[in-house]
């Protein structure tokens, strides 16, 4: 009856955001066209600049302006904006990214993300350091569904591509600072120009971000899960001639919190040290733990991009560098017991080159290239908890002290070639074709050691002596594999006038397998994940340009899909991990975005997401098919949000701007064995702000508040009652409000 209930508000939702779409479009059509139309918008998701309503594609685009008055901060503020996204900080400082039901929940190295993020074209390898800052962006796309062809490594579920802000030969920067409460402030500052007119370009921008924490610790009384980042670019473009251009971008980030992130234990957990059990507390934002003193997280990435142009042929080549260095320790009985700590340092980097061939006749466009990818990855991981406990059916609980470290040295390649032509068969059908050519590789050498009882009590000290012979039970093993696969693509186009377009496709999406690398004593493999996805759409601007309606509906056939889930051994009750290929799921739904100017002044924006996910098979423990008891993970039935701007002309001063917007997401299973603890009902989170532009457009001042109900919803959980048996929930950002001040020149 309750799931009867909920489909009826999903299915009364989507109904009134869709009339709300047809409303305005008839109304506006009645009223007649306004001087003021909506501005063109240009992205680049085929590899080459194209405007948004001509792409066969499901993207979501924002421009730096909209991103300031949205307040997005970092990307996980992008998760109401795009319909059918999921899109948050994970547990370790990760980007835990869902497009369609579509990513992966597990933060550890061994495993890929499901959906890619790039900044300036250069793919991000880790979920860590992918969970970005803002910092003097051109533009944000979101790529829903497989991007298997033109992008490729591990984007079965879409793509996420920042690309900043370039210089050109004006003279420009800007200032802009921000205080908020949760003692948050924000600080960045930018400036380009020529240093030889129409040669040489540079650009330098800065920023920094800060707040307390929004949980307290009832251990020590300090707050949790602070942050204190700071961030730099550095780039310079190279034209010695019209035709060739050399793009160079450096940059980096660090950030240094007091504490790493704890969460709220929603269900009573024994404690082997009172021989009793320790029950929650009431407020979601209130922890009492002991294990979380460390976080932190730097990055450094430099990137060439050399294009040369000649008639209708482009060559393009982009070479990148990137590392990372993560550390933490994290809190997982959420008590001030020492029953479940881990920690995880990771040192990554790698390197990519990518070279592109580009040409563009008068019906014929091709986009080709070859990838190279080659990441080296060091993690030294494992767990502090002498309280830790099993329990045994005779026995009852029974203590099973843990302190132990493992050390995971993986070197990850990928070649690949790809190739996508565009025929356009008459001037209004154009289709397109496109093929990718993926081989990937994975070596991993792993070892794990015991050393409770050796006197040795912190990771720091088992980093020190890790091989030594101080430690004992030592586990190895080495490993290799190889997969291949071919990423096709087709699809349709036919323009049924100047503005409205409509499309269908169907495409490939692949991620490579791999091996478990949480501690275990051989070679636990999981094999690629592929999904095949058909998509048909349509791309319109109506009512004389006033109005952006774009629809894409969807099916995906998911297979292989790669979980990770806990669970404890049958005959001795130890807490184990399993990553595995559970089955199959099929998912299929619809999106809508619109932008719609209802005067001149007013402007309406309303995106929606209806997403049906289930499981085809779902093997659990001792292979046994749970698929009708399971959910899948990010993946709500729901997704939507209606924002209403309104712009006064304050005469010669300049203009005030008010606006305020509503978001929705249904019931969300937060892990994978779907439990019903740690599941987030439906909720709604409030927005708004006030703004004033001076007339010469130099000032920016806003005023901003989110979730203005102080809504209290989890966005994360673990759980973890099979061992040491507690269910953990993360919590998202409670009510916060902020005034910005920003200049520009």
């Amino acid at each position: 009856m309750r799931k009867q209930i909920t489909n009826n508000v999903i299915n009364t939702s989507c109904l009134t955001a869709l009339f709300m779409a047809l409303s305005t479009v008839s109304l506006l059509a009645e009223t007649g066209a306004e001087n003021t139309v909506l501005d063109e918008v240009i992205v680049t998701a085929r590899r080459q600049s194209e405007n948004l309503q001509t792409v066969p594609l499901a993207v979501s685009a924002f421009s730096s302006e909209e991103l300031f008055n949205n307040r997005i901060e970092d990307i996980g503020n992008l998760q109401a904006h795009v319909p059918n996204l999921s899109l948050h900080v994970g547990d370790a400082a990760n980007a835990v990214i869902y497009l369609r039901g579509v990513g992966q929940i597990d933060s550890i190295s061994f495993n890929d993300p499901g959906v890619g993020v790039y900044v300036d074209d250069v793919y991000m390898g880790r979920a860590q350091g992918s969970f970005l800052d803002v910092m003097d962006p051109e533009r944000i796309e979101v790529l829903r569904g497989p991007q298997g062809t033109l992008y490729g490594r591990n984007t079965i579920g879409g793509a996420i591509k920042f690309v900043s802000a370039r210089p050109s030969n004006e003279v420009e920067g800007y200032i802009e600072a921000g205080y908020g409460n949760f003692n948050q402030f924000r600080a960045k500052a930018s400036l380009g120009g020529p240093i030889i007119e129409d040669i040489l370009m540079a650009k330098a921008a800065v920023a920094h971000s800060s707040h307390d924490g929004y949980s307290q610790n009832l251990f020590d009384g300090n707050d949790d899960f602070d942050k204190e980042t700071n961030s730099w670019r550095v780039s310079a473009l190279l034209t010695p001639d019209e035709n060739l251009s050399f793009y160079l971008v450096v940059d980096g980030s660090k950030n240094n919190p007091d504490r790493s992130r704890s969460p709220h234990k929603e269900t009573p957990i024994f404690s082997v040290p009172s021989g009793e059990f320790i029950n929650p507390t009431d407020d979601p934002f209130l922890v009492n733990v002991n294990f979380n003193n460390l976080e932190s997280l730097r990055t450094f990435g430099v990137a060439l991009t050399g294009e040369y142009n000649i008639n209708e042929f482009t060559f393009k080549s982009i070479t990148s560098y990137r590392e990372m260095d993560y550390r933490t320790k994290i809190d997982l009985d959420g008590t001030i017991d020492s029953s479940f700590g881990i920690y995880d340092f990771e040192d990554q980097d790698q390197f990519s080159q990518e070279l592109q061939f580009i040409y563009n006749g008068d019906n014929i466009s091709l986009v080709s290239g070859l990838y190279y990818f080659r990441e080296d990855d060091v993690t030294f991981a494992g767990a502090i908890a002498p309280d830790f406990f099993v329990v045994l059916p005779v026995f009852g609980v029974f203590p099973f002290p843990i302190i132990n470290a493992g050390r995971r040295d993986q070197t990850n390649s990928s070649m690949a070639a790809y190739a996508q032509l565009k025929y356009e068969a008459t001037k209004d059908l154009t289709v397109t074709f496109g093929l990718r050519f993926t081989k990937e590789k994975k070596e991993v050498e792993s070892a794990g050691e015991e050393f409770f009882g050796t006197g040795i009590t912190t990771p720091e000290e088992m980093e020190a002596v890790f091989g030594t012979g101080i430690g004992f039970g030592r586990t190895s093993f080495n490993a290799e594999n190889e997969w291949e696969s071919f990423s096709p693509k087709i699809g349709l186009d036919y323009k049924i006038s100047e503005d409205v377009m409509v499309y269908a496709s169907a495409s490939r999406g692949f991620k490579s397998g791999g091996f478990n690398g949480r501690l275990t004593n051989r070679a636990q493999s999981f094999d690629p994940e592929t999904l095949w996805s058909y998509e048909a759409g349509f791309k319109s601007t109506l009512a004389d340009q006033r109005i952006r309606l774009n629809m894409a509906a969807f099916y995906n056939d998911y297979k292989n899909f790669q979980l990770s889930r806990f669970t404890a051994n049958p005959d001795t009750g130890a807490f184990e991990s399993v990553f595995d290929n559970a089955g199959k799921a099929t998912i299929w739904g619809v999106e809508m975005e619109m932008t719609a100017l209802l005067v001149d002044n007013v402007t309406l924006d309303v995106n929606a997401g209806y997403l049906n996910s289930s499981y085809d098979e779902f093997f659990g423990d001792f292979g046994v098919d749970v698929s009708d008891d399971r959910n899948l993970v990010n993946a709500p039935d729901f997704t939507s949000r209606a924002s209403l701007n309104y712009d006064h002309d304050l005469d010669n001063l300049g203009t005030l701007t008010f606006n305020g917007a509503i978001s929705y997401r249904s019931k969300t299973y937060l892990t994978v064995s779907s439990s019903e603890v740690l599941a987030q009902d439906g909720y709604a989170l409030l927005e708004a702000s006030i703004q004033f532009v001076s007339e010469d457009q130099h000032w920016n001042v806003i005023l901003a508040g989110q979730n203005l109900t102080d809504k209290e919803f989890r966005e994360h959980g673990f759980d973890l009652s099979a061992a040491p048996g507690v269910q953990l929930g993360y919590y998202g950002t409670p009510r916060t409000y902020s005034l910005t001040v920003h200049y520009n020149f």
